[in-house]
């Protein structure tokens, strides 16, 4: 078995080392506003679910020389956003947004998606998404050095909006219906595949 000491490797080497061995990971769309009212959207698979009382979310943005993600200064300033699930139906449009553009240039307005105005937060939503989570921030936390770290980013999920299609008894997701993409390493996605029970012992 190969034994890689991470202190030895570049942070590129340690990032293709996690990002191909924890998978599939699910991948938040996150749209944020500033406080001038410049749009910002992108995708993040640092992501999962932190706590349910309250239903908290957590995303992980990286740095790069220094330079924080738009949508880290974002959050950081107006302490809202809006979380949305990605799906196969909403992929191509959501893979768009992760082109490097000036801050001021709203990325939504390259793709198909319409935007919506939030129930409860500031930041806006996409319409067709089916799920999404509007979020407050509750804290967020610098993790490594300033140049190549990245900020971790927990929201405490103030609204949900789920697609009548996906929600059924009592609060449970269909996720065939959900259809949702996680991401692997590089670019490579994968689709929902087979699914399978095994129950939990309770002894």
């Amino acid at each position: 078995m190969k034994q890689l000491n991470p202190q030895e490797l570049s942070k590129q080497q340690n990032y293709k080392l996690l990002s191909g061995s924890v998978i599939p990971r699910p991948i938040a769309f996150v749209t944020t506003q500033d406080s001038t009212g410049n749009i910002n959207a992108a995708p993040f698979s640092f992501f999962n679910v932190v706590n349910s009382a309250p239903p908290m979310i957590m995303i992980s943005t990286g740095r790069n020389n220094g330079k924080r993600k738009d949508t880290s200064l974002n959050i950081e300033e107006t302490e809202n956003f809006v979380v949305h699930i990605t799906d196969s139906d909403n992929v191509e449009d959501v893979n768009i947004t992760a082109a490097p553009i000036e801050r001021e240039e709203n990325e939504i307005e390259r793709t198909q998606m319409e935007l919506i105005d939030s129930t409860v937060v500031d930041a806006p939503s996409v319409k067709n998404a089916k799920v999404r989570m509007e979020c407050k921030l509750d804290r967020l936390i610098q993790l490594g050095d300033e140049l190549e770290g990245s900020d971790l980013i927990i929201g405490e999920v103030v609204m949900f909006h789920i697609d009548d299609q996906v929600y059924f008894e009592d609060s449970k997701i269909y996720a065939e219906t959900l259809q949702p993409i996680a991401r692997l390493s590089g670019n490579d996605y994968a689709r929902l595949g087979d699914k399978f029970t095994i129950e939990r012992p309770t002894e």
